[in-house]
């Protein structure tokens, strides 16, 4: 990776994936493997997990971003990774709007202020 920054990994239905394809986030790397994941009905969760599993132990991913229907899948996956990098980012998808009460990053992120620290 010398000379090059970090991938982003994405996780999530067709047209998610294939909408940060085509801004051009797709990449294989040395062993052939895509930093990219189409969920469709017939994958299975474990695939999912793997998959994830995966995605955090590549030197080459800065950011994973998953859908967050998927998320909630693998919720315990997700909330047992606790490094800086690669970052885990919850987004939402077509068929299943944001919901933020529901986001790791979020639900940490408020544990470190108080409500007038936002003022």
């Amino acid at each position: 990776m010398s000379g090059r920054g970090k991938l982003i990994a994405v996780l999530g239905d067709e047209d998610t994936v294939t909408g940060f394809l085509l801004g051009g986030v797709g990449e294989l790397d040395k062993h052939r493997k895509p930093n990219f994941l189409v969920v469709e009905k017939e994958t299975s969760l474990a695939e999912i997990e793997e998959t994830f599993r995966s995605f955090l132990s590549r030197e080459d991913i800065g950011i994973i971003l998953i859908s967050q229907c998927l998320a909630e899948l693998i919720r315990h996956a997700v909330e047992a990774h606790s490094r800086p990098l690669p970052a885990v980012l919850e987004i939402p998808s077509k068929e299943h709007p944001y919901d933020p009460t529901k986001d790791s990053v979020l639900r940490r992120a408020r544990g470190l202020f108080t409500p007038d620290d936002l003022r």
